[in-house]
């Protein structure tokens, strides 16, 4: 079967001139679509470093942006060679709700970082407490958050969980109030007891000047008295100075002869006689 060149060259000349611009058009617009995504999107990162935007949400939110911004140059030039698009959007849309779907725990787990990373309730390096779990932020990912504990546990918290939480950060300020609490025997005596108190805060020279360091009686308790001693340290200080003063104020209280007594109770006996049979 022999070919008839002349009729093939007439038939591609016929659709090279009928979709060849459109051909060399989709291209163009791949090409430069390309080009102008990749513009925006190093825009938008600048922005954001510049409002000091965590770094992890400025990555991603550069890549979420040029892969719209591409998906959009590509629909455009699909269009250019005619092909019908509302069927391409409306396969994206359901592959979307079909995604969206089956990565819903995910998903809220990226809503909570984002809003962690923007909000910023704490940062890398703070000692939070989290849903019952205290430790030392290590890193703030857009799904989830990892604590270092004291003991060196390696804790990875689901971020959704987080802001479904309260959250209580110790480092947010510069300072924190040391609050201890001594019980003595209702027979020590009481100005006495407060004034070792005041000697062994005066000694302490973590303890802030400004507010002033409380001592006062707080509660008449079943079996002590109970004082109160409250002083500011900061934030870096709070611990040494809650061990040292436990124990500064025990060897004091040793010394003073001024007792710390343990729970007692009274219990008291009768005896009812027999009853005789009749």
């Amino acid at each position: 079967m022999e070919i008839d060149t002349e009729a093939l060259m007439t038939t591609i000349s016929a659709y090279a001139a009928e979709y060849g611009l459109n051909i060399l058009a989709a291209i163009l617009i791949l090409i430069f679509g390309r080009w102008v995504c990749g513009i925006l999107t190093k825009i938008l990162r600048k922005t954001l470093r510049r409002a000091k935007v965590e770094e992890t949400l400025v990555v991603f939110a550069g890549n979420i942006t040029y892969g719209i911004l591409m998906a959009l140059v590509v629909i455009a030039a699909i269009a250019k060679l005619g092909v019908e698009t509302t069927s391409i959007a409306a396969v994206f849309a359901a592959a979307g709700l079909a995604v969206g779907l089956a990565l819903q725990g995910s998903l809220s787990n990226f809503a909570a970082g984002v809003l962690l990373i923007v909000f910023r309730p704490f940062r890398n390096g703070d000692f939070v407490e989290i849903a019952g779990t205290s430790g030392k932020v290590d890193e703030i990912s857009i799904f989830t958050t990892r604590l270092i504990t004291p003991d060196n546990k390696n804790i990875i918290i689901p971020n959704s969980t987080i802001t479904a939480a309260n959250i209580i950060n110790y480092s947010a300020e510069e300072t924190r109030r040391v609050d201890l609490t001594f019980g003595i025997g209702y027979g020590d005596d009481i100005r006495k007891a407060k004034q070792v108190l005041e000697t062994q805060v005066n000694a302490e020279s973590r303890y802030l000047e400004d507010p002033a360091p409380v001592i006062a009686v707080a509660e008449l308790g079943d079996s002590s008295v109970n004082i109160i001693c409250r002083g500011w340290v900061k934030t870096a200080d709070y611990w040494d100075v809650y061990f040292a003063m436990l124990e500064n104020v025990k060897l004091a209280f040793d010394k003073e002869g001024i007792s710390i007594p343990f729970p007692q109770r009274d219990v008291h006996l009768y005896q009812v006689p027999a009853v005789e049979a009749a």
